[in-house]
This record gives C-alpha cells, sequence and structure tokens, in this order.
C-alpha cells in the first residue's frame, strides 16, 4: 500500500488529472474572448482559357484564372490558445445539372501561424537564449546609422490588390465558361493548442460573443466567354512545367 510504486502511480494519477482539467478549462477560456472578424472581397478579371490538367494528358479542359482584391481583418481569431489559422478563399457557382447542390473550387490559401507557433516558449529555447545570448560588438554600435523603423503588417491583416490566385480552377464536365452566378467566399479554420477547431460563421450568426464574419463574399459575377486568341502562354495549361489546378467538388451540408 505505501511502496514505492503506488506511490508513483497516485502521483502520475493526480498529474493526469490536474493536466485534463487544465486542458477543459483552456479550451473554454476562449469563449469569453470576442472575434469579430471583418472581410472586404472584390473580383478584379477573370479569363477563361483552355488547355490541359499535365502536359502528358491528351484532353484539353477549361480552366479559370480568377485575380481578386482582398482586405481582411482576423486578428480577433488570434487568441492564446491558437497555434495557427487556415484561410481561403473559394468559388462557387451552380453546377451544370440544376438538381445538383452548388460546386465550389479553392483559388487561393494560405496558414497564418501564431507568435507562440512561431516562437515557442519551451524549457529548451529557453535555456539555449540564457546560454547563448545575442553578441553585439561596440564598434558595429559606433560605426552603424539609425534605421527607419519599417511599418509591417500583423500576419493576421491580409491586404492583397490584384492577386493572382494560388490555384487555377476546372470543374468536373471540363467546360467553365459562361457560367454565371459566380461568387468568392472568404473561410477559415481555427486551430488551437486545445481544444476543438472551429469554422467559418457567415455573417448575421454568432455565438456568444463569437460573431459571424462582416463581408467576406464578393459580388455574383459570370464567367467570361473562352479566351481563344491573344492567351497569355504562361496561363495556358500544357506549355512547361504544370501549374496547381484546383477541381470544384458539389457542396455537401
Amino acid at each position: 500500500m505505501h511502496s514505492a510504486l503506488v506511490r508513483v502511480q497516485n502521483v502520475f494519477g493526480f498529474f493526469t488529472t490536474v493536466a485534463f482539467v487544465t486542458a477543459i478549462v483552456v479550451a473554454l477560456s476562449v469563449t469569453v474572448i470576442p472575434q469579430t472578424p471583418t472581410a472586404s472581397l472584390e473580383l478584379r478579371n477573370v479569363q477563361v482559357v483552355k488547355g490541359r490538367p499535365h502536359y502528358h494528358s491528351p484532353k484539353r479542359e477549361e480552366y479559370a484564372h480568377i485575380k481578386f482584391d482582398l482586405d481582411a481583418d482576423l486578428t480577433s481569431l488570434l487568441n492564446w490558445n491558437t497555434k495557427q489559422l487556415v484561410v481561403w478563399i473559394t468559388a462557387t457557382y451552380p453546377s451544370r445539372i440544376a438538381s445538383e447542390p452548388p460546386s465550389q473550387a479553392i483559388i487561393w490559401d494560405a496558414i497564418i501561424n501564431s507568435e507562440s507557433q512561431k516562437n515557442p516558449s519551451t524549457p529548451f529555447t529557453l535555456y539555449a537564449s540564457f546560454m547563448n545570448p545575442p553578441k553585439t560588438s561596440t564598434r558595429a554600435k559606433r560605426t552603424s546609422k539609425p534605421r527607419k523603423p519599417e511599418i509591417q503588417l500583423a500576419p493576421s491583416l491580409l491586404q492583397f490588390k490584384n492577386s493572382k490566385p494560388k490555384y487555377q480552377i476546372t470543374d468536373i464536365s471540363g467546360q467553365l465558361s459562361s457560367t454565371s452566378n459566380v461568387t468568392l467566399e472568404l473561410g477559415w479554420n481555427v486551430q488551437p493548442w486545445v481544444g476543438a477547431l472551429t469554422w467559418t460563421m457567415e455573417e448575421g450568426k454568432g455565438w456568444g460573443r463569437w460573431r459571424g464574419i462582416k463581408g467576406g463574399r464578393s459580388k455574383a459575377f459570370d464567367m467570361p466567354a473562352l479566351k481563344v486568341k491573344g492567351v497569355n502562354p504562361e496561363a495556358v495549361k500544357g506549355s512547361g512545367k504544370p501549374e496547381k489546378v484546383a477541381e470544384a467538388s458539389p457542396i455537401v451540408k
């Protein structure tokens, strides 16, 4: 009853209980932090060209090259329990068959790491910084000229003007030209250190102190007709190294 093994088991059991309770408190603590993301997403340019998904593929399909303007403030999504934030922009359009749900394809995505993820504070990093402090010579201090402070935006502030897409999109039918009622939407996924994943909350919805995104959706537009003449060779599939392609898939809710 009072052996060393029993005492070790008791200590380990107490430790796991405390760790489990602490994890629950940490996961629930973020619900009291307000979340009010805002975004403005606009279409800048769209082109539909025809090419091959791979340089060795004999089949030619239609691809859409969509440029956009994005101005988003996602700072409220980052808190002390956030590990990273995955952000993406999707193009949503009706399917060719009326009975099927609308199709959706990603044209751009990014991963925003939190400060704790970029500069983790572990016993090893603290020990390394203590044992190896940064060295600066006195001569360099005397000769160096004062530099103007550089203005850098926070990683959660996204500002893009006439940005190129990361992925050109295609449809499973191979046709995209003259598609109507296409919209661009901003979405995200918050990955915490402890707790459940949270996804995009639409405008007008809310839960506690969390509010849905304000904006984040472009006006509806139509895909142009197939561009044949005067096409930029870099935008056409099948010439040189293949670019990334995102294939549309139906939205299942």
